[in-house]
């Protein structure tokens, strides 16, 4: 479903992008070409500031959003998801929030005025509030990090993990090419 917010921005999608008829699109959203947008997605834009201004929420290219993810943001501030990013089911992507190109984030994740800088991977389950992770660092299953995490201690994403983000980022590629051609089928 698209629809206007309350101060009647409607979402800019693609063309080339998937989005199933069962999620919520409202507002200033931006998807951006050959994004896949699962069922039961909600991508909301609709909080202004105290002076009527909001920020978009842009996917970018090739991103997948999965079943049941939400996407909101606070008071009209900024959410952007790069290109070639993953966001699986369930998660929470909360702005102020910028995640960055080729990235993971896990099933029922949580992400909050946070900055997740390329390719990195954060598992199931994991929360990063409050922090900036620089490009490259795994995050593991239930793992929170903060202002208080001494990163340093975290691993480097592995060639393995790599490798599994960016096969979930091809398959989701497919999935939208084949929904397109079925849409209409719906």
């Amino acid at each position: 479903m698209i629809r206007r917010n309350p101060r009647g921005d409607l979402p800019r999608v693609h063309p080339d992008a998937f989005v199933d008829p069962t999620a919520i699109l409202c507002g200033l959203v931006i998807v951006e070409a050959d994004v896949f947008i699962g069922p039961y997605a909600v991508i909301r834009a609709d909080e202004m500031d105290a002076d009527g201004h909001i920020e978009p929420i842009v996917i970018g290219a090739h991103s997948n959003i999965q079943d049941g993810v939400v996407i909101h943001s606070k008071s009209g501030a900024a959410v952007t998801i790069g290109e070639r990013t993953s966001i699986a089911h369930r998660a929470i992507v909360h702005g102020p929030c910028r995640v960055g190109n080729g990235v993971f984030i896990g099933f029922n994740s949580v992400l909050f005025n946070c900055t997740v800088e390329d390719r990195c991977v954060v598992r199931h389950n994991a929360v990063v509030d409050g922090c900036h992770l620089p490009a490259g660092f795994y995050v593991t299953s239930t793992q929170r990090i903060g202002p208080a995490t001494d990163l340093a201690r975290l691993p480097r994403v592995s060639a393995d993990a790599s490798e599994f983000s960016e096969d979930v980022a091809r398959t989701n590629n497919a999935l939208v090419r084949g929904y397109k051609i079925i849409q209409n089928e719906f």
